[in-house]
């Protein structure tokens, strides 16, 4: 049986150092059992500047047994499957251990992300390209998560005033930016 009061105590944890680490953990629902972790890529790394959101289930077992996760923000990493999102690491597998935390396991998640260990892949192409032609592969990721993990920055009026700054009419600025969702590339790809 999944220990509640641990998890409670465990969120609360988290939720202290939030600020520092940059890592959260917070409920999906109300019965504690599918949550949603947040790690910033580490500085130095091709995951720099993004946010990653990692989705955790806790077993039945929890804390005894270790949390599911995998990544719901796509990643480009050889131990993260670019399809799933499922992570290779051995504290979510055999090595887990009651004393470690959600806190610990998404800090050896973020760890990961700086140390990639592509001789025990969980993504195969990743992994070649890694070793074959690393500057492809940091290309890549940094392309990822410029793509997938960046929040957001620019609101609507922003990108309607750069796109009007270019020299497009705001109506149909405007228009063409709700026809395709916000999204500024595709917008400038129908305006030109």
């Amino acid at each position: 049986m999944i220990d509640f009061a641990r998890v409670q105590k465990e969120l609360v944890e988290c939720g202290k150092d939030a600020e520092g680490s940059g890592i959260k953990v917070t409920p999906k629902s109300d019965n504690l059992v599918l949550l949603l972790g947040t790690i910033p890529g580490p500085i130095g790394t091709p995951y720099e500047g993004g946010v990653f959101k990692i989705d955790i289930t806790l077993p039945d077992g929890y804390p005894f047994e270790p949390p599911k996760m995998q990544f719901s923000t796509k990643v480009w990493h050889p131990n993260i499957s670019s399809q799933s999102g499922a992570i290779c690491l051995d504290i979510l597998k055999d090595q887990w251990s009651p004393a470690l935390t959600l806190k610990t396991a998404l800090l050896s998640v973020q760890a990961l992300l700086s140390a990639p260990q592509p001789d025990d892949p969980q993504d195969a192409v990743v992994a070649q390209q890694y070793l074959k032609d690393y500057q492809t592969f940091v290309n890549t990721a940094r392309y990822w998560t410029e793509s997938f993990a960046k929040p957001t920055s620019l609101g609507i009026e922003d990108k309607v005033q750069k796109l009007v700054e270019m020299g497009f009419p705001e109506a149909q600025v405007r228009n063409i930016l709700e026809a395709v969702g916000g999204d500024e590339n595709l917008a400038l790809e129908r305006l030109l």
